[in-house]
């Protein structure tokens, strides 16, 4: 059966690999050889390789008090937070269907990560019973649906390192139990099976520390132990997938004993990270080096990532007001903003980029 009646079907795939990222779910449903198609990851290689993917992030972002007096923040008497979306070529925002099970949209504090096509939600707490939940839930862009994935195994975590792989798997390391005491299990999820492994323990316990994957390896950055107790160490560990072992602590990994939740990947590598003294710096020879200052209206940073030889960021001037969005060419170290309507201004608790 022909992709599209009378076109030639690899004129027919031309014209698929253009649809806007937003439709495709209704693209798909329209017919099963369009279904099928798209689900190939071939289409989504010749998608990518002509240009027409599109880098988005997804964001775990409060809601804005709609009486609030325009330029001020005005949270919610109970946050909410939703899932949005700001596709980043274009600075288009949106936001997603809400969790299954949460009308206000998702749990608080929960982690999100990118897997393929997919985005997985996982962890956090219920917004109106504050229980700690170890529930899993993936939205599927090509079927624009969610659904169900197995539960995080091990009894209750909070606070907990995340990062993905990008491809299938999903990576979790540390937070605290319900009693409040610091963790060092890690796991790993295979989205693809919806099954969950065990890593081996990490060397200490880390409470609130930070996940990122870069070149086969989950590096889970600073946290605490539990006598800490919000007293950041310096330390970071890294598992290597290929042994599936930790490698050697590195002790002095961060200049400062500071949270690393502002710490990011960029595509080649290199490490960077938001400073509390108001600027950008990169990891270089074990030394972190200054490469930016942080513009005013961001410099309180709740969220990092980065993209295509940028950088996203997140934040406010102070705590408490409206969030805005900056990019950052991490080659020419120039800034641009990042417009957005003001109902997307809310804080930010976590996030993730994929290309669709």
């Amino acid at each position: 059966m022909e992709l599209i009646p009378g076109l030639p079907d690899d004129v027919g795939l031309e014209c698929l690999i253009r649809v806007p990222y937003k439709h495709i779910s209704s693209v798909a449903s329209v017919c099963r050889s369009w279904k099928v198609e798209i689900e190939l990851s071939e289409f989504w290689w010749h998608r990518k390789a002509a240009g027409f993917s599109r880098s988005v992030v997804v964001l775990a972002q409060a809601r804005v008090d709609p009486t609030r007096t325009p330029g001020i923040m005005k949270c919610l008497a109970t946050p909410v937070y939703r899932l949005t979306v700001c596709e980043l070529d274009t600075c288009s925002w949106s936001e997603m269907p809400p969790v299954p099970g949460y009308s206000g949209g998702l749990p608080m504090f929960c982690q999100v990560a990118g897997v393929g096509l997919n985005l997985v939600v996982m962890g956090g707490w219920n917004p109106v019973t504050w229980e700690v939940s170890n529930a899993v839930f993936i939205y599927n862009f090509v079927l624009g649906r969610w659904r169900r994935g197995a539960d995080m195994p091990g009894g209750s975590r909070s606070f907990f390192a995340c990062a993905s792989d990008c491809d299938r798997t999903v990576f979790v390391a540390g937070g605290h139990d319900d009693e409040k005491n610091s963790l060092r299990s890690a796991l790993a999820y295979d989205v693809a099976k919806d099954e969950w492994s065990r890593l081996p323990d990490m060397a200490g316990e880390r409470d609130e520390c930070k996940g990122l994957f870069h070149g086969d390896k989950f590096h889970v950055i600073g946290g605490y132990h539990t006598e800490m107790q919000g007293r950041f160490e310096r330390s970071a560990e890294t598992f290597d997938v290929a042994t599936w072992q930790w490698d050697q602590v590195q002790e002095d990994f961060l200049e400062t004993a500071t949270c690393p939740s502002t710490c990011v990947n960029s595509q080649d590598g290199r490490q960077y990270m938001c400073r509390g003294d108001g600027d950008v710096a990169v990891l270089q020879n074990s030394t972190w080096q200054p490469v930016a200052e942080l513009p005013a209206e961001v410099h309180n940073t709740s969220y990092v990532t980065a993209w295509q030889g940028k950088m996203l960021v997140i934040g406010s001037p102070r705590f408490g007001e409206p969030h805005s969005a900056y990019a950052l060419d991490l080659k020419s170290h120039t800034w641009k903003k990042v417009e957005a309507p003001e109902e997307y201004s809310g804080h930010v608790q976590s996030g993730c980029c994929l290309e669709i």
